[in-house]
């Protein structure tokens, strides 16, 4: 790994880590009365992202927490940290506690059914944001960007200019925003005989668990040329790994989310394009919501933000130290 990128590497990586930590610290103080407008017989809104290992969850938490402190109500945020069973545990004991709206995002979109089915039985509002579950009408309001177009867009960018190509993917397969931004790639690309998918690589959307499934890629000696990732932050561990063997000029690297890591690596050459999701406007959404249905009003079902492509001829224009 060059030694510019290897300190740009393991300083982004520090301060994910001590974001986490800051995270953490706001879970364990979470079931406190914090909020300094808290009003009487205030509302009580349980959050559970997959994880808080993603800055994406806490730009959208932002957003949700302003808008609930503002209005005098409570929080109750528990981090599964990528586990099913622990998500399902942590939302049962939130429901325990008297919560009356959740907001969830599912760890694994399938397994969630039976504590959701727990949550409308209790009369509990439940909002899910950034992927779907699979019962859809368990939910009272499902914000997400438009996963599919996001897969979609980068696929048609990339065989604009390929017309002969070895592509790794990197999915997450428990997720059905993953799935979706899979498929909208591979549909995509999929009519162009040229273009070879040699492997799927499950990595969770993780950037620890991507790197080192790349590094062994390489090593195993598997021929490929572009890889595309679901998200940055796979895509961030990827070309870390390419980096490492000097092999981020032969290797073209995509992404999906717009993240100010990505957004960096696109301005270097180190990555080549990544579809933009706005997790500000999904928070925002979100936060309209929440108080919609605790008003008693109606909200949208389903709602869908709109992706955009960043490339390198684009990308000052989204801001390459911030999230959209």
């Amino acid at each position: 790994m060059s030694s510019r990128y290897k300190m740009w590497f393991w300083g982004a990586l520090l301060l994910a880590n001590l974001a986490v930590a800051g995270v953490f610290f706001f879970i364990f103080f979470s079931g406190r009365d914090y909020s300094v407008n808290q009003k009487e017989n205030a509302h009580v809104i349980g959050v559970s992202y997959m994880t808080m290992n993603n800055e994406f969850y806490a730009i959208m938490s932002e957003e949700i927490n302003a808008r609930i402190e503002a209005e005098g109500d409570k929080i109750i945020l528990r981090d599964p940290a990528l586990d099913e069973e622990r998500q399902r545990e942590q939302i049962s004991e939130m429901l325990d506690a008297g919560i009356d709206l959740l907001v969830v995002t599912p760890v694994d979109w399938e397994s969630l059914t039976p504590v959701l089915q727990q949550a409308k039985e209790q009369g509990v509002f439940v909002v899910v944001l950034d992927t779907d579950v699979q019962d859809e009408d368990l939910a009272d309001c499902t914000i997400t960007s438009d996963n599919y177009q996001a897969g979609r867009i980068v696929g048609e960018y990339f065989k604009k200019s390929h017309d002969q190509a070895r592509v790794v993917v990197m999915t997450h397969e428990t997720t059905r925003s993953g799935q979706d931004r899979v498929q909208g790639f591979l549909d995509a690309v999929k009519d162009c005989r040229g273009i070879e998918i040699v492997r799927e690589i499950e990595c969770e959307g993780q950037l620890e668990i991507a790197m080192p499934a790349m590094e062994e890629a390489i090593e195993e000696g598997l021929e490929f040329d572009h890889v595309f990732c679901l998200n940055d932050l796979a895509s961030v561990g990827v070309v870390a790994a390419l980096d490492a063997r000097g092999l981020t000029d032969r290797v073209e690297v995509y992404g999906v989310d717009g993240s100010p890591d990505a957004k960096a690596l696109i301005r270097e050459g180190m990555m080549t394009a990544t579809a933009a999701q706005f997790p500000t406007e999904i928070g925002k959404r979100a936060a309209d919501a929440i108080y919609e249905l605790l008003s008693g009003g109606s909200t949208e079902k389903k709602v869908r933000i709109p992706v955009e492509l960043i490339t390198r001829g684009n990308v000052e224009e989204f801001g390459v130290d911030r999230w959209q």
